[in-house]
């Protein structure tokens, strides 16, 4: 167990703008930074959309994303403030253990589960454990609506873990600045490496400009078009 505090002071202005440059520029390189017209999981339309296995894809680019991470998790001494890092499925699982690597610490990952009413949560399977007082970091990779960060906090409350710190690659609100539990309604400070707001809009000509102008509609993360839908999402 380790006694020394996190870095109590998050980067300056300028500090966080050359942060955010660089993920960018990773995400920008890789293809990850999409523009078009897109169905995105709120059923809402964007304009812009961030695939981020296209950059989670490539290790060296994983491992740079992760050290900016982990520079921010390390005590005077450089010694590891944290004893777990700890993401969600999917993309987060891969971030948690490039980070735990490069602190030395275990990496874990928390799995949502769906209850017979048809609400989620997420879990701690396959053996893996957060003990009572261990310090908690947890990643992820691109908050949208902030809803898996949420479900990740009564993992860590419910395991008596102490968490220290939460950052995730991409706020695509441009608003992240805290995470709330579900369960206990406690918030705790979030922060991302790249924020930027990314509008969203209702589907239909008169609300989205993409069906609008009647292009293809992609839904990210299927074989492409959306089934049974028009190309302008009517």
């Amino acid at each position: 167990m380790i006694d020394q505090p996190i870095h109590d002071v998050a980067p300056v202005a300028g500090e966080r703008a050359e942060l955010a440059k660089r993920v960018e520029t990773l995400f920008s390189e890789a293809g990850a930074y999409r523009e078009g017209h897109f169905k995105l999981k709120s059923g809402r339309h964007g304009d812009r959309y961030i695939e981020k296995f296209q950059v989670l894809q490539w290790p060296e680019r994983v491992t740079e994303l992760c050290r900016l991470i982990a520079d921010r998790a390390w005590s005077p001494g450089g010694i590891s403030a944290v004893d777990v890092v700890i993401g969600p499925t999917t993309g987060g699982v891969i971030l948690a253990y490039e980070v735990a690597r490069q602190l030395g610490v275990r990496g874990i990952f928390a799995e949502q589960v769906t209850a017979a009413d048809g609400t989620t949560s997420r879990e701690l399977r396959r053996g893996f454990e957060i003990k009572p007082t261990e310090k908690v970091l947890l990643v992820d990779d691109v908050v949208t609506t902030g809803a898996s960060l949420s479900e990740m906090l009564p993992v860590i409350e419910d395991a008596g873990g102490e968490l220290v710190l939460t950052i995730v690659l991409v706020d695509r609100t441009g608003a992240l600045t805290e995470a709330t539990s579900t369960k206990s309604g406690k918030t705790y400070p979030a922060e991302a490496l790249w924020s930027l707001s990314l509008p969203t809009y209702e589907a239909g000509k008169e609300t989205c400009p993409g069906c609008a102008a009647e292009l293809p509609l992609v839904a990210p993360g299927s074989s492409g078009l959306v089934s049974g839908e028009q190309p302008h999402g009517a």
